[in-house]
């Protein structure tokens, strides 16, 4: 019980220092740590995450840094993805969901390290100087419903709350500052992740109530912990230390795999 609440804080801190990768860590650890299969880590995992992104979302609302136009539209574009992906996670093999699993978080890890993020002025997405907000014309709105196809699909496929492709395709797009990326980042995974959640209690899924509720509080706390480290911590180091975790996890996950296909 002690270490699903070492874990828990563990991926709620980075989850508020990011506004992503606490999905996409929560289901590996968990299914180690609890012995589990990705398709009984994968719902723990997203309920913990939504109910923490939430919590954030509150928090960005306050403080008015979150850009809730565009999370409410990536959101709207991932609805129908969430279903197809959904769809895909009952006909595909667990292993080969598992594969993908892996691909995925070290692509993700390694693109930081490798390519350098482009420059604020050629961004796609971009905002007024003054107020800080999205100027919305045909690009933007093009722009943040792909990310919201792409984030949608692997949502319902992995399990995970999407932010490990919302917040760096936010970078890569947009010229928002950082802590602006995370906190929309976080309502988006809210709010995908709410719809995904219900999907998942109208198919049957049955949580484990001990082990959730653990792991879900201890999330909140992390979270919490984790957006006061992120105006402190150089945005640098924060990414490098992300994508360092994530390219780890893919390959222990991915060694275990292969481990026990021979």
């Amino acid at each position: 019980m002690m270490l699903l609440i070492i874990e828990g804080l563990f991926i709620g801190t980075l989850l508020g220092m990011t506004g992503a990768g606490g999905g996409i860590l929560a289901i590996p650890i968990l299914m180690w740590s609890q012995g589990w299969s990705i398709l009984e880590a994968a719902p723990v995992g997203l309920i913990a995450i939504t109910i923490s992104a939430f919590v954030g979302t509150l928090q960005g609302l306050f403080e008015k840094t979150v850009r809730y136009k565009a999370a409410i539209w990536i959101a709207i574009f991932s609805l129908p993805s969430v279903y197809i992906g959904l769809k895909l996670s009952h006909i595909l093999p667990i292993l080969w969901i598992t594969i993908l699993f892996c691909l995925v978080m070290l692509i993700i890890g390694l693109k930081p390290l490798i390519f350098k993020s482009k420059c604020s002025s050629t961004a796609l997405c971009k905002t007024n100087p003054r107020t800080g907000r999205f100027i919305w014309n045909w690009r933007t709105r093009l722009s943040l419903g792909g990310i919201g196809i792409l984030s949608g699909v692997l949502t319902g496929l992995l399990g995970v709350g999407g932010g490990f492709v919302i917040t760096p395709s936010l970078q890569k797009m947009t010229n928002l500052k950082f802590y602006s990326i995370t906190n929309t980042s976080l309502m988006v995974i809210f709010l995908i992740g709410s719809i995904t959640l219900i999907m998942h209690i109208m198919q049957g899924y049955h949580y484990p109530l001990s082990e959730t509720f653990i792991f879900t509080s201890t999330c909140i706390l992390g979270l919490v912990l984790g957006r006061l480290l992120c105006k402190y911590i150089p945005v640098q180091i924060i990414k490098t230390v992300f994508s360092s975790t994530l390219i780890c996890i893919s390959l222990l996950l991915a060694y275990k795999t292969i481990g026990y296909i021979s």
